[in-house]
């Protein structure tokens, strides 16, 4: 289901219930063809209603579908504004809706471009910069997480389920390989909650990576599978940094992945993985329609890339649905290069502006071992 359920059923949800309020988190099932559509709802118990909905019941017998039933699939817990989530921690997202739950954290550091920094700190710009002022990091944390994949076809719109990928190890080069329903999510993307249910995540790692341990908070503990697979793939799993800037509350963030080296044709071949996360926080309508890159390498080539949208599509960013995430790679002959660039925006009335990609550097700072061919346990 869209996210926007999700942000007009949940996130208002949140901010409305203090800390007496139990909220339960309810999804519709479709009894008649077998398949579950999830649809995420907060009921509190003090009243017993979906939030926002005191005058009229939720999927009452008047208009619920034929053949769709309310199932609980757990109860909110606190958002945590300091601190961080353990392994284990069941989750909703709070921007695309799905389930998940917490493997690991990852200390990233974020350069935010929005934040201005002290006019003692600041820089003047080179000639031809890209708005090259500078940037402090701060440290923000970041999961990696497991996707529930019975969300993942109601998502696969909105985000690339398939997004995690690697290279393979064998003679092709340009041969990537994916581990579905595996993501990096950010702290404030987290909204958590608990359940009853001993697997309450489905997804085919779910009992490989993690135990049921009802004595543990949260009651799911990692196994030896888990901490050996972080550590046996840590240099292509690690997310160090993230970039971000707004443009006419078009928010842009990129996280930049090494993914190793490979010889082809008598050189070395750098490749990088990058995820880009479009974000509208205003309330017009806008549709993303060209993408424009440069992209530089350490051998001093520049080179310039334009196209219609991204990974084949050209989003729409709405109040109701205002995000879109998406993978995508690139290879350099160089260890190291910069990217960055723009998106052009359409809105309703046809006028266009320019969105800018933060700029981020493309990394090779790590161990060139060849990764793993797969994942056998």
């Amino acid at each position: 289901m869209a996210a926007s359920a999700l942000r007009r059923g949940l996130l208002s949800s949140v901010s409305k219930y203090n800390k007496k309020h139990a909220h339960r988190i309810l999804s519709v099932v479709d009894t008649s063809c077998g398949f579950e559509a999830y649809r995420p709802r907060l009921l509190c118990r003090a009243c017993g209603l979906p939030d926002g909905v005191q005058q009229r019941r939720f999927m009452s017998s008047r208009n619920r579908p034929e053949g769709k039933i309310l199932e609980t699939v757990g109860v909110f817990e606190a958002v945590k504004q300091h601190g961080k989530y353990e392994t284990g921690q069941l989750f909703l997202h709070s921007v695309f809706g799905y389930r998940g739950i917490v493997l690991f954290p990852w200390h990233a550091r974020l350069y935010d471009r929005d934040i201005t920094p002290p006019m003692s700190d600041s820089k003047p710009e080179p000639p031809g910069a890209h708005g090259s002022k500078e940037v402090k990091g701060k440290t923000h944390t970041y999961y990696q997480v497991l996707i529930d994949t019975r969300d993942c076809p109601h998502i696969s719109q909105r985000s690339q389920t398939e997004a995690v990928t690697f290279l393979a190890n064998h003679d092709d080069s340009r041969a990537l390989y994916a581990i579905p329903g595996l993501d990096y999510v950010s702290h404030e993307d987290i909204l958590p909650y608990n359940s009853t249910e001993q697997v309450p995540i489905q997804h085919e790692l779910f009992e490989r990576f993690l135990m049921y341990n009802p004595s543990k908070i949260p009651p799911f503990t990692a196994r030896d599978t888990l901490k050996a697979w972080q550590e046996k793939n840590h240099p292509w799993l690690e997310l160090s940094d993230v970039h971000r800037e707004t443009t006419e509350n078009i928010r842009v963030t990129v996280i930049p992945f090494y993914m190793g080296m490979r010889e082809a044709q008598n050189s070395h071949v750098y490749w990088w993985r990058y995820c880009i996360r479009l974000e509208n926080l205003g309330n017009e309508v806008v549709q993303l329609r060209e993408r424009h890159w440069r992209i530089f390498s350490l051998s001093g080539t520049l080179e310039t890339v334009r196209g219609r949208g991204v990974v084949g599509r050209e989003p729409v960013l709405s109040k109701e649905q205002p995000a879109f995430q998406y993978s995508s790679h690139v290879s350099l002959q160089a260890p190291s290069g910069h990217m960055w660039g723009t998106f052009r925006i359409e809105r309703t009335d046809g006028s266009h502006f320019d969105v800018r990609i933060p700029p981020f550097s493309l990394e090779s700072n790590k161990d060139d071992k060849a990764p793993p061919a797969g994942y056998t346990f």
